[in-house]
């Protein structure tokens, strides 16, 4: 017996996770008698929610970088009111009310809509599907749940439509040259062909997809390369300040980049996020079929068609109505003040229907929650004033192919705040409650699992596709990952 256990082979070493995710903190809460200003760029990405859903409906407790509140906010669609004409690319919308957490804060919601456009007016596409086929993508929720989901956008691709395929493992290869979109089978049974082996050289493959990008490049038309991908680049080209390099001037040159994530263990959220900020593109995670056809079916318009370039959001707050405020997220997406007014800086893109939603944690000037203690020998109390405004709120945007930006101004007034907050500020707040919890906790005044939950319920509202339902499951799952630990550690038993 015991020679036999000695010829038994020893079980495989559990397999190393090595996903990594950008360090980030939460922003701080900010004076406003010292600093009344705020700038950030837009985001619409939403790769981060479903990335962490993922680990939640495994039992898996995310890390705290992995959870980017603005794209769990933004995961959700909040029926935000639209422009009237395409003559305004953007409708602005605002509003102020209690914090569900603390009655004397307050909670500002910035909701920016972009027109809807039927799918047959949509200008001509050149795409370019690049796709990890390395030997790591043979798992099913890697190169087989890709190739589903990529064959469900194809049905939507037209005659006026281009489409190549590029994959790359070990050495970048064509598999497709750029084909007519209407031409359905000969796509799909190009994608049906895929098969993984080899490591991974994601350098050669993104120039090969450039050059087929150049090849079919549709002047007027929308220019982008998907990359589809399970983690990084680990052969070729593997200096991300080289890759960034590579992106960006093929952006300036016309051709957009967006980013889909798969699979778990090796994933490369921060390059993969990353690429497609630097592409003026998006960073999605596909995680599930449903996920899939959320992002290549029902918003693929808004990926496809730019309305806005260089979205920038500044706003300045009144010391004599707001003492303190904190902005919700976009931690990575903040710009300098005198970022706001130079077009030479990058932010982020609007496509047809998205939107996008920032909050602002405010506590006014009456108000006895204010965090910060007061100076010994710094700035006096906020000089007396007109309060009748609480903010103004300022945007700066392009154009598609316009070189100089746009401003809109509109200042939001006192008068303008509710007591009865609608189901989108509340359904967003405990969006980021939930976010807020998974990163520790401790940044909406003790806001606990159960009133987050009871908070999301009530606003749950109309709920179509299922979506609002199944974060409010993941509420109870994430509770029972996090609530154990904490009291592991309260009883000294970590």
């Amino acid at each position: 017996m015991a020679m036999y256990e000695m010829l038994m082979p020893a079980p495989a070493p559990p397999p190393i996770n090595t996903e990594r995710y950008a360090r980030h903190d939460d922003n701080p809460v900010q004076r406003t008698a010292e600093q009344p200003v705020s700038t950030f760029s837009i985001d619409v990405d939403t790769g981060s929610y479903s990335n962490v859903r993922r680990m939640v409906q495994q039992g898996q407790r995310p890390p705290a970088d992995a959870v980017r509140t603005e794209e769990f906010i933004n995961y959700f669609d909040y029926h935000l009111p639209a422009p009237a004409s395409r003559h305004t690319p953007f409708k602005v919308t605002t509003e102020l009310a209690p914090a569900p957490w603390n009655a004397q804060r307050q909670v500002l919601m910035i909701g920016i809509k972009g027109y809807e456009l039927p799918k047959r007016d949509l200008p001509p596409s050149n795409l370019v599907f690049l796709i990890d086929t390395s030997g790591s993508m043979e798992a099913p929720d890697k190169l087989p749940l890709l190739k589903r989901s990529l064959a469900l956008l194809v049905p939507q691709l037209r005659a006026q439509d281009r489409v190549s395929i590029v994959v790359y493992a070990g050495s970048a290869g064509l598999v497709l040259p750029p084909t007519p979109g209407n031409q359905h089978d000969t796509i799909l049974a190009a994608l049906d062909r895929l098969e993984a082996g080899g490591s991974t050289n994601g350098g050669d493959g993104i120039r090969l997809a450039y050059a087929m990008a150049r090849q079919a490049f549709i002047a007027g038309g929308s220019n982008r390369v998907l990359l589809a991908t399970d983690g990084d680049f680990n052969v070729g080209t593997v200096d991300q300040r080289a890759l960034e390099t590579l992106v960006g001037d093929a952006r300036k040159s016309g051709v957009a980049l967006s980013t889909l994530g798969f699979g778990q263990g090796n994933y490369n959220d921060a390059l993969a996020e990353r690429l497609a900020d630097v592409g003026d593109g998006q960073h999605a995670y596909i995680d599930s079929e449903k996920e899939a056809r959320k992002v290549l079916v029902q918003q693929m318009q808004g990926t496809l068609l730019t309305i806005a370039r260089d979205v920038k959001i500044q706003v300045e707050f009144n010391p004599a109505a707001v003492a303190e405020y904190r902005l919700i997220g976009y931690e990575n997406r903040l710009l300098r003040r005198e970022d706001f007014a130079n077009d030479r800086v990058d932010a982020g893109d609007i496509g047809v229907g998205h939107e996008v939603t920032a909050l602002y944690e405010l506590t006014p000037v009456a108000s006895e929650a204010a965090r910060l203690p007061a100076l010994r020998y710094g700035t006096a109390p906020a000089p007396a004033g007109d309060a009748r405004e609480i903010a103004d709120l300022r945007l700066r945007y392009k154009l598609p192919r316009a070189t100089q930006s746009t401003l809109i101004d509109t200042p939001i007034l006192a008068t303008s705040a509710t007591t009865r907050p609608s189901d989108a500020l509340r359904f967003a707040s405990a969006v980021a409650g939930y976010a807020d919890l998974l990163r520790g906790g401790g940044g909406l005044d003790g806001w606990d699992w159960e009133q987050v939950r009871a908070t999301a319920n009530a606003a749950r509202g109309k709920d179509p596709d299922g979506l609002r339902g199944e974060f409010l499951a993941l509420i109870d799952q994430a509770q029972a990952l996090t609530v154990p630990a904490a009291a592991m550690v309260q009883t000294g038993m970590d």
